[in-house]
């Protein structure tokens, strides 16, 4: 096959279209990081000095970036079988305030850290279930953290909350709304009943629907919503019905995740029986659907499982060149360091990454002593900085610009990575992506492979796939 540099078919407002070629599918589909983070947090040192995470908060703090706050709020009243998240099951909601406490004691020894006067741009509470926390406790956060760091009301702030349908009353989306959220995320994975029921999690359309319109109504823009493919009972057929009903909700994102069964690694996995799940075969075809179903709806596959609107931040972004991914996922914040809080939160430097410890109690204990919990992290070399910020590029906005590279790294692309335009040669080949000697460009049937394209400029990947990682379709 030649290698392509011929125009693609684009209208004004869209990327090249999408290509699905099922034969190069099959050939590059193998496991790979979904790179959240580069290097990947596999790469963390498991017992990463405290003293460095101090030190790349005292060089951030200097820098006076602008900051991105993320909470981790473990609680979940009921377990969803699929679930990898790290999360406590509990029906006492007396357990959120202990919690909520402990991090504002977190939240004010990284307030010192990192600058109380650096304005939070960015916001998320992720989990877990946030909504889990009563009204008061959500209240009490949101004061604590006013009076610790330098939150923003702008419109261009983006304070957003992943929310379960189930755990939503009719405080809950005011209550957000009021303390200043403006985005949200809904977990819905398949209104499809007995997929729900074989993963315990009965949630009727009409639930999701009704919280939909409410937050709408109340003004929270960009709303998500998740589904997962690859559930038990799950058929072309079955996905294709739950497709048509969320796009009747019309919500402005969409999440389309590959559920991974890995039940030696999930204990809740245990409980769901690998005779029921689709096979790689049905998996592949509600891919494909999903996405023909997703652009002929009008959304833009933004990559990586994400899908949005034309007009939605995460679409303009990545037409202008600055859609940026972290632990979040996509965002259009690329400027933030991130604070992180909570029992097993990432945090994010210019040059560092650290983690809290993962174990509630060692959290737990570390705060009330006064102390910080990260015990896992890494210090970025200059490399690992040139190799994030390419693999940010190509899964981001699907090219990589010579003379944009050597403005911002002053390097030769092509002196610093002979290696791996050597090793790229093949996907050029098989028209996964495009060299004019300006950029390279990734083409219509490489942006479902993206994971792999990017895996060559991983330096950690040199030596192949690692089976801690998932397919990556």
């Amino acid at each position: 096959m030649m290698t392509s540099t011929s125009a693609l078919k684009t209208t004004e407002s869209t990327l090249p279209e999408f290509i699905w070629d099922e034969a190069l599918i099959r050939r590059y589909d193998l496991s790979g990081p979904r790179y959240t983070s580069y290097p990947t947090a596999v790469e963390f040192n498991q017992n990463y000095p405290v003293e460095d995470m101090v030190k790349a908060a005292a060089r951030s703090k200097a820098s006076d970036r602008p900051l991105s706050l993320y909470t981790h709020l473990p609680f979940c009243a009921h377990l969803c079988y699929y679930c990898a998240c790290n999360k406590v099951i509990t029906k006492k909601r007396d357990k959120a305030m202990p919690y909520v406490e402990r991090v504002l004691k977190e939240a004010a020894i990284q307030s010192r850290l990192f600058g109380a006067d650096r304005p939070v741009t960015q916001l998320h509470w992720g989990g877990g279930t946030p909504t889990f926390l009563p009204k008061d406790v959500m209240e009490y956060l949101m004061a604590g953290y006013g009076e610790l760091f330098n939150l923003q009301t702008g419109d261009d702030r983006d304070y957003s909350v992943e929310i379960d349908p189930r755990e939503v009353d009719q405080d809950t989306l005011p209550t957000l709304w009021d303390l200043g959220f403006n985005r949200i995320s809904l977990g819905v994975q398949d209104v499809n009943p007995k997929v729900q029921k074989a993963v315990n999690r009965i949630q009727p359309r009409e639930m999701t629907e009704a919280v939909l319109n409410e937050a709408r109504r109340l003004g929270f823009r960009s709303i998500n919503l998740d589904l997962i493919y690859g559930l038990p009972h799950q058929t072309p057929e079955s996905f294709a019905e739950t497709l048509e009903a969320v796009i009747e909700m019309s919500p402005d994102r969409l999440s389309v995740f590959s559920y991974a069964h890995l039940p030696d690694r999930f204990y809740p996995q245990t409980r769901i029986l690998a005779d029921t799940l689709p096979t790689p075969q049905q998996k592949l075809t509600i891919l494909h659907n999903t996405i023909n179903r997703l652009l002929e709806a009008g959304y833009e596959y933004i990559g990586m499982d994400h899908f949005a609107k034309p007009d939605d931040s995460l679409a303009v972004a990545q037409r202008e060149g600055r859609l940026h991914r972290n632990f979040q996922g996509y965002t259009t914040h690329s400027e933030c360091d991130l604070v992180s809080l909570g029992v097993s939160a990432i945090g994010q430097t210019d040059d560092a990454y650290f983690q809290n410890n993962h174990d509630l109690p060692s959290w737990e204990a570390a705060i009330d002593s006064g102390q910080l919990a990260v015990t896992k992290g890494v210090n970025l070399t200059r490399d690992d900085r040139i190799r994030r910020w390419v693999i940010g590029q190509l899964i981001c906005q699907f090219r990589l610009d010579r003379k944009l590279f050597a403005e911002v790294w002053q390097e030769d692309l092509d002196r610093y990575f002979t290696d791996e335009l050597n090793r790229l040669k093949p996907m050029l080949q098989d028209e996964l992506i495009a060299d004019d000697g300006n950029a390279l460009q990734v083409q219509p049937a490489g942006r479902l492979l993206i994971r792999a394209i990017c895996q060559i400029f991983d330096l950690y990947r040199k030596e192949g796939a690692s089976k801690r990682f998932s397919r990556i379709i």
